[in-house]
């Protein structure tokens, strides 16, 4: 079977390249220069827009005016679709939004247990994609209350401050009847068909959950693959052509989530189906989110991207597709963790499509809060412009360094790029 793989502050004036074979131009001597090589006959692959994939919490925010205006920023800034991911698109609630919490009320039980779909909600989320020219990838979840084994306590309202395992309530459950669930997100696809035509919907991810190994799940990791086979038989019977895939586990560089992910791709090839009572499940893609480890040391910011890119380096190495936060250095960061995941990639060979972002925009929050986004107010934040600079860039990639080690006032340091060969004709910038 083969899978796909979906998932620092410093000014330095540099003042001259060195081309490899051939060389662009004289090096000026400078004892202060920073001397960047560019080895020409060494190209890498093509620059695929693995980049243009992003995602957040509240789905509520996706239709409302600053929702619309970051939406319409991201889709004008790539070249090619671009793919939204967003939680609680089956959470029970009446549709307001707030952080770390947003509803659809796609499934209630009326008086005699019997199952009543709405979709208003969930179609103004996805109306505001594909209206847009972009893609869903959709994540299915979480538990409605009528359906889940433990429904209270199941509003949260955390705020920042608060306990963050406050959000995990009964949306995080399994459900008390897989086949009202299976039925739930059949009824789903099939009503995404109908309003947006196949030939659309076939081009969507479709997922189960969100990090199922820590407390976005609350059931055991049997009943977690037992919900991924209903689901994706759900799915494929909708619409066979669909694409279906999980099971974004966080962390695969920790022994635990490694062995839920190896656990699961081994369920999908050969476990219980219990949909249908043969062996194995649907799986077109495998999802990981791996996260770097920000923190204050000594009064410095330090972004730690290491932990990230152990982290991806993991998944790929497990097999899989990467998914992804903020503070004053996250444009830099975003930049520079990019260069490192196609070079992962392309390390381990993997079918590497897309890395989620996870950030999009607050709503009815202070200006410039310190949350993982990529606008404020209607405001872009400079994170937006590493994509509008993304998507500028194509061609064959290759890789840019500097020779010699460089002294910073933390320790020293090698400056590594990976640049599409278009851009190798800058002769200076500033970073």
């Amino acid at each position: 079977m083969a899978f796909r793989i979906v998932y620092i502050s410093a000014a330095f004036a540099i003042s001259s390249f060195c081309a490899i074979r051939p060389v662009l131009f004289q090096t000026i001597e400078n004892p202060d220069a920073i001397h960047i090589c560019i080895d020409l006959m060494e190209e890498k692959d093509d620059m695929s827009p693995v980049w243009a994939w992003f995602g957040y919490d509240e789905p509520n925010y996706t239709y409302m005016k600053d929702g619309r205006k970051l939406l319409t920023d991201l889709s004008r800034l790539s070249p090619v679709p671009v793919y939204i991911r967003t939680h609680n698109l089956l959470t029970t609630g009446d549709g307001e939004a707030a952080l770390k919490w947003g509803s659809t009320n796609a499934y209630t039980e009326d008086e005699w247990g019997r199952p009543v779909y709405s979709w208003d909600i969930v179609d103004s989320v996805m109306d505001s994609y594909v209206s847009k020219g972009m893609k869903p990838f959709v994540e299915i979840g979480f538990m409605p209350k009528a359906l889940s084994v433990k429904p209270e306590p199941y509003r949260h309202s955390w705020q920042p401050g608060d306990d963050y395992n406050d959000i995990y309530t009964g949306w995080a459950y399994p459900p008390n009847d897989y086949e009202k669930w299976a039925e739930l997100v059949y009824q789903w696809v099939k009503h995404s068909v109908e309003r947006y035509g196949q030939s659309e919907v076939e081009t969507w991810y479709w997922e189960l959950w969100n990090e199922p190994n820590i407390p976005y799940w609350k059931g055991a990791r049997e009943e977690f693959f037992k919900l991924y086979v209903y689901t994706s038989d759900a799915v494929k019977r909708a619409l066979p052509t669909a694409v279906i895939g999980g099971p974004n586990i966080t962390g695969p560089a920790g022994k635990e989530a490694a062995d839920f992910l190896r656990e699961f791709i081994e369920h999908c090839l050969g476990g219980k189906n219990y949909a249908t009572g043969n062996t194995g499940a649907p799986l077109e893609f495998i999802a990981f989110h791996a996260k770097g480890n920000p923190r204050l040391k000594d009064g410095v910011v330090w972004m730690d991207i290491g932990m990230q890119l152990r982290h991806i380096s993991s998944g790929f190495e497990i097999y899989p597709q990467y998914n992804d936060r903020n503070g004053t250095m996250y444009p830099a960061y975003t930049a520079a963790s990019f260069a490192r995941k196609y070079e992962l990639a392309d390390h381990f060979g993997v079918n590497f499509i897309g890395a989620v972002t996870w950030a999009f925009e607050f709503e009815n929050q202070p200006w410039f809060a310190g949350f993982r986004d990529l606008a404020t107010n209607g405001v872009n934040k400079p994170a937006l412009n590493v994509f509008r600079m993304f998507g500028l860039m194509e061609g064959k990639l290759q890789m840019v360094g500097s020779p010699e080690w460089l002294n910073v006032e933390n320790g020293e340091v090698k400056i590594q790029m990976v640049l599409p060969r278009q851009a190798v004709s800058l002769i200076k910038f500033t970073w």
